[in-house]
């Protein structure tokens, strides 16, 4: 059964809103914190206003590649309960941990078996482990298959352009799915029907 959903890239008060006040909330929200590329990048005025709203039960995640300490000195006021980290060895991951208090979610990009094995690396630092594509900011996929040697006590989070009507193909894994650019219309801006529609689909799918 999926665990529960991670809607990533919310960029915009309207839209995170909304997400909150649904009737079936997702598990997690993400946000863009340092990654200039991405069109989801949320710049630090804004993310200090979106993530002071009320969140009910929905934990607060702050995306961050390979972060310099300039960005996890700023961040570490916000009202985030995860940090996802891209590219950061499993020393300093252990090091941000501990220094900030904080759970931590370790995010791999996957081609190859030999990206999913280094999960190994992090499975004892880590709370959870993101397996996504090597597309960063394009939403790129992979082979979901690739996983099916990972272990059951491994808390696992899959990502890479998975769509709303992919979700019946994990109705028997433990992972937890995060979507974000199946999500979004065709100006790249996140979609309401979209998320409704996937909010109600997995509440659905899971009774």
């Amino acid at each position: 059964m999926v665990k529960g959903i991670k809607i990533c890239g919310i960029s915009d008060l309207k839209t995170l809103s909304y997400i909150l006040n649904h009737q079936f909330p997702p598990k997690f929200v993400g946000f863009i914190s340092n990654y200039k590329k991405s069109r989801r990048y949320v710049e630090y005025g804004k993310l200090k206003e979106l993530v002071s709203i009320k969140k009910n039960k929905t934990s607060f995640v702050s995306v961050l590649v390979n972060p310099d300490d300039k960005i996890l000195e700023q961040v570490k006021e916000l009202n985030f309960d995860f940090y996802q980290l891209y590219d950061v060895s499993p020393k300093k991951t252990r090091i941000i941990k501990e220094k900030y208090n904080i759970k931590v979610i370790t995010a791999l990009t996957i081609n190859s078996q030999k990206d999913v094995d280094i999960y190994k690396d992090y499975d004892e630092i880590s709370d959870l482990i993101l397996f996504d594509g090597k597309g960063y900011e394009k939403s790129i996929g992979f082979n979901h298959e690739l996983l099916n040697s990972i272990p059951n006590t491994v808390n696992k989070m899959i990502a890479g352009n998975i769509k709303i009507e992919d979700i019946p193909n994990f109705k028997n894994k433990d992972y937890f799915i995060d979507l974000s650019g199946s999500l979004e219309n065709e100006e790249g801006k996140k979609d309401l029907d979209k998320i409704n529609k996937l909010l109600n689909f997995k509440i659905k799918n899971e009774t």
